[in-house]
C-alpha cells in the first residue's frame, strides 16, 4: 500500500472517529461538518431513507431525546479502505441508553460510510446503519 493510501485511511479514520464523538457529545455542527450537501443515508429510524444535509441535520433530534437518557456511542472496530478520489468504510457501534445495552449487550450497530474526495477534502456522500435482525 503507498503512503498516500496510508494516509488518507489514517485520515477517514481521523474523521469517523471525531463523527462519532460528536454524536456521543451531541454536538450537531460537528456531526454535520464532514457531510455532502446531497448526501444519501439509510437510517434504522424512520425515515429509514433520507437525502441532503438538512433532512441528516433533522434526524438527530428524535436521537438526542433517546440519548437524553444516558447513552453510548462508541466505536469498536473500524476499517477504512481507500483509493484516490473515493473509499469506504465499516465499523461496529456500541450503541443505546443503558438499558437497552443491559438487555442486549451483544448487540452492536453497523455503519457503512461511502466517502469522496473534493479537492483535498474527504466528505460522507452515503451513510447506512443497521442492526442485525432478530427475529422474536
Amino acid at each position: 500500500m503507498e503512503n498516500t493510501e496510508r494516509d488518507a485511511e489514517a485520515h477517514i479514520q481521523a474523521l469517523i472517529e471525531r463523527w462519532a464523538n460528536a454524536v456521543q457529545q451531541q454536538d450537531l455542527e460537528t456531526i454535520i461538518a464532514d457531510h455532502a450537501t446531497d448526501l444519501l443515508m439509510f437510517d434504522v429510524p424512520p425515515p429509514n431513507e433520507l437525502s441532503g444535509i438538512e433532512a441528516y441535520r433533522d434526524s438527530w433530534g428524535p436521537f438526542f431525546e433517546h440519548f437524553k437518557q444516558g447513552g453510548v456511542f462508541a466505536i469498536e472496530r473500524l476499517d477504512v479502505t481507500a483509493g484516490d478520489r473515493v473509499a469506504f468504510a465499516t465499523a461496529l457501534l456500541r450503541c443505546g441508553t443503558s438499558e437497552e445495552l443491559e438487555k442486549d449487550p451483544a448487540t452492536r450497530l453497523r455503519l457503512t460510510v461511502g466517502l469522496q474526495k473534493e479537492g483535498d477534502r474527504w466528505i460522507i456522500a452515503h451513510e447506512h446503519h443497521s442492526y442485525p435482525y432478530k427475529p422474536d
